[in-house]
């Protein structure tokens, strides 16, 4: 692998010119592509198979015109004074007519026809009925929604727009960019040089640009999640600078050695490159085997991804040779670019790596122990952690759906925000009638129920539409118990075909079939992780090691986002407004992100420990050699992608903000405190059996040959080298 890649990264910089004109066109093309094929994104989420989902479709199917995107106007008259004032009344009833001719809606609701007055008379509930889904309502649509009422604030009245309909997707491009202008800092510090920070920067760009252009392409084909493109992104940017970093970093270094530019490339590629393409592929396994889970928004999400981090990987190993091609010496920092002496006193100059590495090793057992017990103790409110899907009432404060939903919460109790809808259906409409009349004494007494509306039924009265209205809200444990209880109360009474849906029930039946797949996923992921990095290392203790010090990264991650997120711990500084459960998705989708990052690290660092053992080195002086070599880019990335991913905890969508929290902790805890602490102790600690593999399996696995030990022998070779000029 080494020599095929040593031999890309060449070709890459000889052909430097029609590699960067082959790039530029094929981004050119996608970008065009993207442009002309770009189709709307999505906020349906969809779970084949579970009890919410089978009412979904059947809504859809028997209510054909409820199946589009509903709103609902909350109005509440001033102070002292009730809506059944004949002008107040005059003005709701205005603003019904008003809603009513909007575009894209279909009707609304009279809520004096309807009774959807709170009990003080003060609040008033519009329901709002669009012809198109929330992804089919045009932004122009929502628009004119959100500006409806003005005649009626003019009478003194309070009106509020929420509903699904004001599911927007989250806006990327602004404040997250913070974190791009970090990792640029980073670079020109890590470098001291602002050809080699701004070229590393380029190439991830590029890289980024090209796979989310092919995303967008795809857009018109595939369902593609609002949340997918962020993911999608948010990886890209963080990755592609890593790559970058990395494979740049090993050619400063061969260039402080004495070799000539397209040696010191082709080398980088060769050794640096064979990390990154292995690297590359863990975080592609662990995104791409989401789709075990077979729920096909996180599918789509990890698949997405995926691609963003194949084609970063690609543009590191192509498209950065060249670039180094065209800037010769000025990667370097000026006053290394000249005098071989100087670039040699450099090269021989130890960092802090080599001294933390030495601190590490002989502190080995107290490291170790230190570090499992910290991380163990920080992994402990995960234990408490509570899933549900994402609550208009825990949007950012401010925003339309907050607005909407506290009112909401204050006229008529919270929950109406969260109501629940059953549907009943047979194959005979007296047999659905009769099961219908049975759910009313079932659900008696109910805790925390309120009510059951009276039912409306489909066409041909096989299908009968009940809406359940909680006490608390969406989110609260209470709903929760109270979904259980009414699925075990109603199942199969009458004999009729009995399912529940709304926020909660979906919300329950996500986090029952992740957990359901979550072992499938694991043992998929990791096993063919610790597979890989088998055929890496040539050991079978490395990989192990590696795979546990995940686990103790990700407990340690999961519990201090609890604490923040859930439990509302510094929950200020961080823009959190309203605390509470975590998204349904987040562990599965942490896990699989985080595990990918993690091998990066672990590839990083132990492939130049395994490098410089295979070379000759001591187990010892190979840790430290390695730790010595990698401590510095290893800092930066990490650096890098935690700036990245920081960045985007500034979106007001809770959702992306504590993806993005949670991603960005999980990389510090695991750079910092996982790899470079308490790995290089563990290796330290098992000597040369940390690269023991039985020879059964060594001669059964091939050699992928990543630490270039073929490659070496092959250039010692007496072979006369072609003459270079740059």
């Amino acid at each position: 692998m080494a020599t095929l890649l040593y031999r890309l990264g060449r070709a890459s910089f000889r052909r430097r010119r029609m590699v960067v004109v082959l790039w530029l066109v094929l981004l050119a093309a996608v970008g065009g592509a993207a442009l002309a094929f770009k189709g709307s994104t999505s906020s349906d989420f969809t779970m084949p198979g579970t009890e919410s989902q089978r009412a979904i479709d059947a809504l859809k199917h028997e209510f054909p015109e409820a199946s589009g995107a509903t709103g609902v106007i909350v109005v509440r008259a001033p102070e002292g004074r009730t809506l059944a004032d004949p002008a107040l009344t005059g003005a709701v009833q205005g603003l019904v007519k008003e809603a009513s001719a909007l575009p894209g809606v279909v009707g609304a609701v009279d809520p004096f026809a309807a009774k959807a007055l709170s009990p003080d008379g003060r609040y008033a509930l519009v329901q709002v009925q669009f012809a198109e889904r929330a992804d089919g309502v045009t932004a122009d649509q929502r628009s004119k929604y959100e500006q409806s009422g003005a005649t009626a604030r003019a009478a003194g009245l309070r009106v509020e727009h929420g509903g699904e309909v004001m599911n927007a997707e989250p806006e990327v491009g602004g404040t997250e960019g913070i974190g791009v202008v970090i990792a640029l800092v980073v670079l020109v510090v890590t470098f001291g040089s602002l050809v080699a920070a701004g070229m590393t920067m380029l190439n991830a760009l590029i890289g980024v640009a090209a796979g989310m252009a092919g995303l967008f392409a795809l857009s018109s084909v595939i369902s593609l999640t609002s949340t997918a493109p962020v993911l999608a992104l948010m990886l890209g940017l963080a990755v592609g600078i890593d790559y970058s970093l990395f494979i740049t970093s090993r050619h400063r270094q061969h260039l402080t050695e004495g070799e000539e530019p397209e040696e010191a490339a082709a080398r980088a590629v060769g050794t640096a490159g064979s990390a990154v393409l292995f690297a590359g592929i863990t975080v592609i396994i662990a995104l791409a085997g989401l789709s075990v889970v077979n729920i096909p928004f996180l599918t789509v999400m990890g698949l997405a991804a995926a691609g963003t981090v194949a084609v970063a990987v690609l543009v590191a190993l192509t498209l950065l040779p060249a670039l180094l091609g065209f800037a010769g010496a000025k990667v370097l920092p000026r006053k290394l670019r000249d005098g071989s002496a100087d670039r040699a006193a450099a090269a021989a100059k130890e960092g802090f790596g080599f001294r933390w590495a030495r601190i590490v090793t002989r502190l080995r057992v107290p490291v170790i122990i230190v570090g499992i017990l910290g991380l163990g103790a920080l992994a402990l409110p995960a234990a408490g952690m509570r899933l549900a899907l994402q609550d208009p009432s825990a949007s950012a404060e401010g925003t339309p759906a907050r607005e909407a939903a506290d009112l909401i919460s204050t006229g008529f109790g919270p929950g109406f925000n969260g109501r629940l809808a059953m549907v009943v259906s047979s194959a005979s409409p007296e047999k659905t009638a009769a099961a219908v009349q049975l759910i009313f004494p079932a659900l008696q007494d109910t805790p925390d129920l309120i009510a059951v509306t009276p039912p409306n039924f489909s066409r041909d009265k096989r299908t009968a539409l009940l809406a359940i209205i909680p006490k608390d809200g969406p989110t609260a444990e209470s709903t929760e118990t109270l979904v259980q209880e009414v699925r075990k109360r109603t199942h199969g009474i009458g004999g009729a075909d009995v399912s529940l849906t709304g926020q909660t029930a979906v919300g329950i039946d996500v986090s029952e079939k992740l957990s359901d797949a979550m072992p499938i996923y694991l043992v998929l992921v990791v096993g063919l992780s610790v597979l890989l990095l088998m055929l890496v290392f040539r050991s079978i203790l490395v990989p192990l090691k590696a795979a546990l010090g995940f686990l103790l990264t990700v407990g340690a991650t999961f519990g201090i986002t609890v604490l923040i997120f859930q439990e509302g711990h510094l929950a200020g500084l961080l823009g959190v407004d309203t605390p509470g459960p975590l998204i349904s998705f987040l562990p599965i989708l942490l896990i699989g992100i985080l595990f990918g990052l993690a091998m990066d690290y672990e590839v990083f660092l132990v492939s130049r420990m395994r490098e410089d053992f295979v070379h000759g080195a001591g187990a010892q002086e190979a840790t430290v050699s390695g730790m010595g070599h990698g401590a510095r880019v290893v800092t930066a990335a990490a650096l890098i992608m935690i700036s990245v991913f920081a960045g985007f905890t500034l979106i007001d969508d809770p959702i992306i903000k504590s993806m993005g929290f949670a991603l960005a902790l999980g990389v510090a805890i695991d750079a910092f405190v996982v790899r470079m602490t308490i790995v290089p102790a563990v290796v330290s600690l098992l000597g040369r059996s940390a690269w023991w593999l039985p020879r059964w399996l060594d001669r059964a696995l091939p050699n992928v040959d990543i630490e270039g030990e073929k490659l070496r022998a092959e250039l010692a070779a007496p072979e006369d080298r072609e003459p270079v000029t740059v």
